[in-house]
This record gives structure tokens, C-alpha cells and sequence, in this order.
């Protein structure tokens, strides 16, 4: 068993019109056995921006707290929030930096950027950005996630329509998947 695949996780960010969702599931195992069925993978790191963090649980909290901090730093030097396409750099750049010992943790990022486009992203341990105009994927049930995407996905839709498109992609596909599980939570954004 890959250390990724350790505490199982199942993440997918998905691009509508003028808007964005991101969801994961809620389990937290250690391999086959369920910890907790609330684990929170998904992160506010301001209004319009959020961050989703699959892999290994503990890098991911770490990870976590040190991109909030970076943040902050960023806020008071510039006094304004980030943009997505900056943050995604900014991750990217962290874990590149520890590449010879890497967080074991697969960002998605998503967010609006200028004019309210929609902006998503996901990259590897090492930070190489994969950068998508539909949708982005992370955890042990990503193969399951990207033939539901495939299957459900259409350009430019509404929230709501945005909303039941991702949940079921991500039911349908932790159904798929024993590491991951026990429903979900959904994220949507629209200007």
C-alpha cells in the first residue's frame, strides 16, 4: 500500500459558468480500518478561494498550516487576498522545496479569479500543476472520479446544476473506492 493511499481520500473540483464546486468525501481510515467519518479535507483559505487536500492526513494538516500562514504574510505585505493562479504557485513552490522529503499530500485548488473566472488546479507531492477548464481530481478513488466526471461533466453550468453533477460524480464514485467514503462534502462558489 502507497502512503498515499494510507488514510484514503477522494477529492474533485469542477468548473460551471461564473462558478466553481469542490467536494471530497468524509472518512478518515488507517488503511481498511474507518477513524472517523467527519474528517474535513476541504479548506477556506479566503472567500474565493479553497484548497483540498488528499494523501497522507497529517501532511495535509501540516500543509495546511503552513500555506494559512504564508497567506496571512501575503495579506499584510500586499493588502489584498491572493488571486487562485497565485496561491497555485505558491503550493507548488512550497512543495517543490521539500521535494527530497515531500508532504505526501495532492492539492486541488480552486477559486475566481479576475472578472469571476473560475480557476482549477490539482499538482503532485513535488508541485508539478496540472492546470483544467472542466475538471481536476486527487485521492485513492481517482480513477473512479475521472470516468464519472467524464461521463456527467458539460460546459457552463449553473450552480445548482453544478452541485448535483459533482455530488453524484463523487457518489457514484467513493462507491467505487473502500478507502474512501461515507458521503461528502460540497463546496460551491459563484460570484
Amino acid at each position: 500500500m502507497s502512503i498515499f493511499e494510507y488514510n484514503g481520500s477522494a477529492v474533485v473540483a469542477m468548473v460551471g459558468k461564473n462558478c466553481f464546486a469542490i467536494a471530497s468525501d468524509r472518512r478518515l481510515g488507517v488503511q481498511l480500518q474507518t477513524i472517523a467519518t467527519d474528517f474535513q479535507r476541504i479548506s477556506k483559505i479566503h472567500d474565493k478561494l479553497f484548497i483540498a487536500l488528499s494523501g497522507l492526513a497529517t501532511d495535509a494538516q501540516t500543509l495546511y498550516q503552513r500555506l494559512v500562514f504564508r497567506h496571512k504574510l501575503y495579506q499584510l505585505r500586499e493588502e489584498r487576498d491572493m488571486k487562485p493562479e497565485t496561491f497555485a504557485s505558491l503550493v507548488s513552490a512550497l512543495l517543490y522545496e521539500k521535494r527530497f522529503g515531500p508532504y505526501f499530500c495532492q492539492p486541488v485548488i480552486a477559486g475566481l479569479g479576475d472578472e469571476d473566472k473560475p480557476f482549477i488546479c490539482t499538482m503532485d507531492c513535488i508541485g508539478a500543476k496540472e492546470l483544467a477548464k472542466d475538471f481536476v481530481v486527487s485521492g485513492t478513488a481517482s480513477e473512479s472520479l475521472y470516468g464519472a466526471c467524464e461521463a456527467m461533466f458539460k460546459p457552463d453550468m449553473e450552480p445548482e446544476e453544478l452541485f448535483e453533477t459533482i455530488s453524484q460524480a463523487l457518489l457514484s464514485s467513493v462507491d467505487r473506492d473502500c478507502l474512501s467514503g461515507w458521503g461528502g462534502h460540497v463546496y460551491v462558489h459563484a460570484k
